[in-house]
């Protein structure tokens, strides 16, 4: 114990780090961490090690994005979907959900189900069929077969039958092996299906269909309008029909002796197999006669199908067809019940429509009871058995997109009571006038595995709305939706600021945070604002407490150098500061009256009391106003902690805390004021700004900005990259670059006149949360390094050319925000500049904070480099910053990047934890302002929070992301909280409500260490462990030297705790604690995207996700307990059921109707009967899926031995069925020849005239 606190005492001048600035001269390089001489001293048992650790992808919720295709299994009653980037979903019953991948990325062009076969095959746009194996949790590709010469245009495959008919686009037709996936010798080549005497090519094959009348005789639709019926045994065509009109679709009759066409004119023809001369029917579904006589044009009708039933007429339905001249008409689908005519209109337009029908049989009546209609953005299912024709309840989350996706959080083993609540809440506003009938697609096996915690993901949209989803057992549900946009007044034209933003999306939401718990919930919306929401079970009248912190920068306020080179670059700190301050504080920099003029909020919040549902409840919205038309920045970072009833924030220019429980402001100071005298960089003063109205144009733009525009996209490829070897640097330096760094002119940052246009642009948008991306790097990771750019005066950069700035000002009708769009729709081009090296880190980053954020990096100025410079550096941060040249002159802006409430110890001197505030910058500084709170009820309503003056200063390299803290034995310490308590419940006289608060000190579990607790503190570039309260650097671990960290979290897996990070090159890292041990790196992601960036993040459980598409949410886990159980969480897609039986077609149809059971496909396209194909035609490429489903087969629940004793019983169930039919056949076979023989004898002796 002696000794133990020895090592405490000591670490302070032993370790390299061990000053408070945390001085980086104890890094090291990546992937390497270092540790003072004694921390093994310290009794921390690190369980971890690699083994525990396997990523891999879990689930995907949400509507495929960009759907191409459609197909269903009637038997099996499992849907499948295919997209356009080589995606397919397989859903069944609610659990069953299933996603696979292509690996060439070709979009899905047909699927066809090997009905109730456990087989799916797949037809790609590069012109490649794919066999996949439903039989195994994880489907896989069995063969692939590769066309070489002719492109892919249709595939049928008939019912039970194990060959493949594929057209082309030179109108042949091939036929494939299923089995195999072997090419046929037996083609039918076009011209031997049309007349010779055709001198025109029908075009690509549209359609293929065996009739059902003869398995022999296929349909071959060209796209022409030539329609041929192959007679497959004879080798010719039974008959040729040459219409007008284009042919789109065809589908038969359950009898074969019609079928029926859709066309290019919006026309239905129907044709008989005794006249094919002409159509026996022409309609126009939607095509009135107009006064002239002649018929309206009409838009095509893509797919058409006609389907019998038993009870009723037939159904007719199809899409399209509607006249030209209906402008703006929704998309629709017609469904035709005898003289009665449906049109269903769709909110997206339709891609595919399949009708379900009650059996497999194409030769027997159809009886369809439901429709599948894939949207390009939804999946509907009509109910066809009731007259209105409702739809029925969609059980898979498809409207995640609803409005656009802006933010995600993830929360994993959750308090069990909060989903149960959350989804009574929600169930109450359940849309109604669904069919009352079960979900068709009802396919597969799921049942809740063990493995299973409660997990909530939350998602912001652009619209201001908050959902909350069930996520346990990697199912998705929807719990509960929240509207933002009620707490605040609708924004008018022609009235203050709404005015600007009438056509926008002012209620986007920016950020959340939430406390389970203690079921406290803050949102941070694009129009700078935050709304603190309590939840309660009873409805309200409430009247909302708004607050204005005015966190702003007044630019003409800023002293320049010549007047006082010593004066920090804000104007005169407050002196109160510190101390509660009235609900409208003055502002950082505007201790002028001149200030306060055009106070204005973004956003009006309502006024009035208003009657609020149960639910959660806003109680106060916090706003950052526009000041003296400038408007306010982005908020970059948010705590909230339930105990101390505190709310943290902040932003480029500052931090603000608010008592939201006395509804007071305690703290608004500007980042620089923060550090008092602690303040490590010697910073010169700035000129006033000559041009104070160019900086509105590029303000109040955070989300929206890196939202749109289709001309950012962040494709920039690595060979893209490498083509700026022909910059002044090399490839090399460009990738050892700052990510954070921006280059300045040493001689010219005085004088912004000279400046080159891109540099005079930063400077004068400093207070500007949006960054014009002005590099030549790429956010995937290459770009970046953790060194800065070591610099020398006397050697300035050349600016590209004399001319001043041009900056554009906004004009009175000119709203200050653009549409905000979804996270997903978030993608950047880096435009390629070969004169100018703007790093794309700190671009990506100021869109992804919605701030204008600096690192320390960048506060060196250019010159020729030299890797000694850059060692030295590196290990010499000190030195550079107390230079005058690396001094922060350029633009003073640090951002506070992350917050974080806990009970640590804010000076060297503390002895016992005290509430504190840890503040991490984007300069790498970290900053302990610790607070004194009132212990008791009534104190605390009555009493203000005192914050003392900053204690403790650290330092690192980057944007600090986040803070995590432990005991000395390694076990997480979790921010204290409030337990839940509901007030607007009845009072109760005997049980008056308190505040319950549930506290984890770092004292609490160090009887046998000593007080004290450790700090993780992760950048985007480094992660280091301090102790406190000595403030020593125990560990330092550079994360990466390429790239920098998006998201970093300390996080529970296997019982212990480790640190993850997901890095711009997509690689997710996970390290050891404290030692900050390296355990896993894998790169998961080869291209990052901004959507990624700002959706992505880690949760406890080895569990992570991030927004794969704009539609779609993908889960991941990187635990090897979980990816051990994944198998036993995952449905089965493939059940084993019996396939119906066809129907007793009797012995007058079986004797007139054609002999269609005799057709042998083997004998005909088998090798011997039609020979081999031609190898140059298509290449069979072997997949891995039989040794992939043999593994997962052992591996999973129901092996190879439960299925094939399965198969045992079925066959057993069978055969004795068998036994049972032919005893009954025998029996009715006497009886038969009993009444026969009784027949015989009773006309026996009768004349023939007598019978």
């Amino acid at each position: 114990m002696k000794k133990f606190r020895k090592v405490l005492d000591g670490l302070t001048t032993s370790s390299p780090g061990g000053g408070t600035m945390g001085s980086p001269s104890c890094g090291s390089t990546a992937g390497t961490p270092t540790a003072a001489p004694t921390p093994k001293e310290i009794d921390v048992q690190e369980t971890l090690v690699s083994e525990n650790f396997q990523l891999c992808k879990t689930v995907r919720h949400g509507f495929p994005y960009q759907p191409t295709a459609l197909a269903f299994d009637p038997v099996q009653k499992i849907l499948a979907i295919g997209s356009r980037s080589g995606g397919v979903r397989i859903l069944g019953r609610p659990g069953v959900d299933c996603f696979c991948q292509h690996e060439s990325g070709a979009a899905v062009l047909q699927l066809q189900f090997l009905i109730n076969e456990g087989a799916l095959v797949s037809a790609c746009a590069d012109d490649t069929l794919h066999l996949w194996n439903l039989r195994q949790r994880r489907p896989a590709i069995l063969h692939s077969l590769k066309f070489n010469r002719e492109r892919i245009t249709f595939c049928h495959l008939p019912f039970q039958s194990k060959w493949l008919y594929v057209g082309t686009e030179r109108g042949n037709t091939h036929i494939v092996n299923i089995e195999s996936f072997i090419l046929s010798g037996y083609v039918i080549m076009w011209n031997k299906a049309i007349e010779l005497s055709t001198k025109t090519h029908p075009g690509p094959v549209v359609h293929l269909s065996d009739s059902p009348k003869d398995e022999g005789k296929l349909l071959v639709g060209f796209e022409s309008g030539t329609i041929v019926q192959w007679d497959l045994r004879a080798k010719k065509a039974d008959f040729r029909i040459y219409y007008d009109e284009a042919i789109h679709s065809a589908c038969w009759h359950h009898e074969g002796k019609q079928f029926m066409c859709s066309h290019s004119d919006g026309s239905l023809t129907l044709w008989n197999l005794r006249n094919t001369s002409k159509p026996i029917q022409i309609t126009f579904p939607h095509g009135k006669i107009q006064k002239d006589g002649r018929k309206e044009s009409c838009k095509p009708i893509l797919k058409v199908d006609y389907k019998t039933s038993r009870n009723s007429e037939p159904f007719v339905i199809f899409s399209g067809g509607l006249s030209y001249d209906k402008a703006g008409r929704r998309p629709t689908l017609t469904i035709m019940h005898g003289k009665a005519i449906t049109v269903l209109e769709m909110d997206y337009p339709i891609v595919e429509f399949m009708t379900l029908c009650d059996t497999p049989y194409n030769n027997e009546v159809q009886d369809p009871y439901a429709v599948v209609v894939l949207l390009e953005k939804d999946l509907i299912v009509v109910d066809l058995t009731q007259s209105n024709f409702p739809v029925f309840e969609n059980p898979y989350p498809m409207d995640i997109h609803e409005s656009p996706v802006t933010c995600t959080a993830y929360f994993a083993d959750c308090p069990p009571d909060i989903i149960p609540v959350l989804y009574s809440i929600g169930a109450k506003h359940k849309k109604t006038g669904y069919s009352q009938k079960e979900w068709p697609v009802s396919g597969g096996m799921w049942t809740l595995g063990s493995h299973t915690y409660p997990e909530i993901i939350i998602t912001g949209h652009a619209d201001g709305s908050i959902k909350f989803w069930d996520a346990s057992a990697i199912t998705l549900q929807m719990l509960y939706k929240l509207k933002t946009s009620k707490v605040f007044e609708k924004p008018k034209q022609n009235e203050g600021r709404g005015a600007e933003l009438v056509d926008d999306d002012p209620f986007a939401v920016q950020m959340v945070s939430w406390c389970p718990q203690s079921r406290i919930f803050c949102v941070v919306g694009i129009s700078a604002y935050i709304i603190l929401y309590r939840f309660s079970k009873y409805d309200a009248n409430t009247q909302i407490v708004s607050l204005e912190v005015r966190l702003q920068c007044d630019p003409e306020d800023v002293i320049s150098p010549s007047e006082n080179e010593n004066n920090p670059c804000f104007s005169e700190p407050q002196s109160g500061s510190h101390s509660p301050q009235p609900h409208q504080p003055v502002s950082p920099g505007g201790g002028t009256p001149e200030s306060l003029k055009d106070c204005t909020p973004c956003l009006k919040v309502k006024d009035r009391a208003v009657r609020v549902p149960p639910g959660y409840q806003a109680e106060l919205v916090i706003q950052l106003p526009w000041i003296d038309g400038e408007p306010p920045q982005q908020v970059s970072s948010l705590d909230i902690n339930s105990a101390y009833g505190l709310l943290a924030f902040g932003n480029c220019n500052g931090l603000a805390v608010v008592d939201y429980l006395q509804k007071t402001i305690l703290l608004c100071m500007s980042t620089l004021d923060l550090y008092g005298a602690a303040d490590p960089y010697q910073r010169l003063t700035r000129s006033p700004r000559r041009n104070r109205q160019s900086t509105s144009d590029f303000c109040m733009r955070g989300l929206s900005n890196f939202y749109s525009d289709s001309k950012k996209r962040i494709r920039t490829s690595y060979q893209s990259l490498t083509e700026l070897s022909d910059n002044q640097q090399s490839v090399d330096m460009e990738r050892s670059k700052s990510p954070t760094s921006v280059h300045y002119p040493t001689s010219l940052h005085n004088d912004p006149r000279v400046l080159p246009e891109p540099v005079a642009s930063l400077r004068a948008s400093h207070c500007s949360p949006v960054f014009y991306l002005l590099d030549n790097d790429h956010v995937n990771g290459h770009c970046t390094s953790p060194t800065s750019q070591p610099c020398s005066a006397g050697k300035p950069r050349v600016p590209m050319g004399p001319e001043g700035p041009r900056l554009a000002r906004r004009g009175p009708g000119r709203p200050p925000f653009r549409k905000a769009q979804s996270a997903a729709c978030m993608e950047i081009s880096l435009p390629v500049s070969h004169t100018e090296g703007y790093a794309s880190r700190r671009a990506m980053l100021q869109q992804f904070h919605g701030v204008t954020m600096y690192s320390h990096d960048e506060h060196h100025t250019t010159t020729p480099y030299s890797w000694s410079d850059r060692e030295s550096r590196e290990n010499s941060f000190s030195r550079s910053r107390s230079s005058s040249v690396s001094s922060i002159d350029r633009d003073t802006k640090e951002a506070i990047t992350t917050l974080q409430f806990g009970e640590s110890f804010g000076r060297k001197s503390d002895t016992l934890p005290t509430p504190c505030l840890w503040v991490g910058t984007s300069l790498g500084m970290i900053l302990l302002i610790p607070m004194s709170i009132p212990t008791d009820q009534e104190e605390r309503m009555e009493e203000q929070v005192t914050i003392g003056p900053c204690g403790a200063v650290l330092m690192l390299k980057g944007s600090v992301l986040r803070f995590g803290f432990l005991d000395c034995m390694g076990a997480l310490i979790q921010s204290p909280y409030e337990v839940w308590r509901d007030v607007n419940a009845p009072e109760d006289p005997d049980r008056p409500r308190k505040r319950k608060l549930v506290h984890f000190s770092p004292s609490s579990s160090q009887d046998t260490c000593g007080e004290g607790h450790l700090a993780i503190v992760c950048s985007e570039r480094q992660a280091k462990v301090f102790l406190m309260p000595s403030q020593s650097c125990l560990f330092v671990h550079n994360i990466t030297e390429s790239s920098f960290v998006l998201r970093a979290d300390v996080v529970s897996v296997c019982n212990s705790v480790c640190l993850a990070c997901f890095c711009a090159n997509g690689h997710v890292m996970t390290l050891s604690l404290p030692s900050l041990r390296p355990l896993m790196d894998v790169n998961y992601l080869p291209q990052t995207d901004m959507r990624i960036a700002r959706t992505f993040c880690f949760t406890n459980g080895g569990q992570a996700l991030y927004l794969s598409s704009p539609t779609e949410i993908q889960r991941i886990t990187y635990s090897q307990e979980m990816y051990d159980n994944l198998q036993e969480m995952l449905g089965e897609l493939f059940t084993p059921t019996e396939t119906p039986e066809a129907q007793n077609r009797g012995f007058l149809k079986g004797f007139f109707g054609g002999n269609a059971h005799t057709f042998d496909r083997e004998e005909l396209f088998g090798e011997a009967a039609a020979g081999k194909a031609s190898r140059s035609l298509a290449q069979h490429i072997p997949g891995q899926g039989g040794v992939e489903g043999m593994k997962v087969a052992a591996s999973g629940a129901v092996g190879e031995l439960a299925r094939a004793r399965i198969a045992l019983d079925e066959r057993g169930q069978r055969l004795g069925e068998l036994e049972e039919r032919t005893a009954l056949m025998m029996t009715s076979a006497e009886c038969f020849s009993k009444h026969a023989h009784e027949l015989m004898l009773k006309c026996k002796d009768k004349k023939w005239y007598q019978l």
